[in-house]
């Protein structure tokens, strides 16, 4: 049963303004290490960490919380399987959640293009 969902899209030229003006500092406010390391590995890093960011956005719109006191975004971890689909690994808050809403698994679906990055999130029972 599907007990949330959520979707978001975000401008790359966003993302990488944010880059420009607060460089690491700003990467390491949204992401985890693991997935930091995972965007510097690219020459162009802008897609993969707006990819990111509509992730955990999603995820917390499939919670219905946003992104806030319950749940942080390093509550939300998006990490690579061997054949590349990404997954949600949840900390903290995002375990609490998962279980309060009687949550087994969230779903992720990531796409770029040049200009945009955008992601569906599904809370499945």
């Amino acid at each position: 049963m599907i007990l949330g969902t959520g979707i978001d899209l975000v401008e790359i030229s966003r993302i990488e303004s944010s880059l420009g003006r607060h460089g690491e500092r700003f990467l390491h406010r949204i992401l985890l290490p693991g997935e930091v390391a995972y965007c510097l590995s690219y020459a162009k890093p802008g897609p993969h960490v707006a990819a990111r960011f509509a992730a955990k956005e999603a995820v917390s719109k499939a919670f219905g919380t946003g992104i806030g006191a319950r749940l942080g975004w390093h509550d939300i971890e998006v990490i690579r399987q061997s054949s590349g689909e990404p997954i949600v690994m949840l900390h903290a808050g995002g375990e609490r959640l998962l279980v309060e809403r009687g949550a087994r698994r969230i779903h992720l679906s990531l796409t770029h293009t040049n200009g945009f990055a955008a992601a569906v999130a599904i809370l499945e029972a």
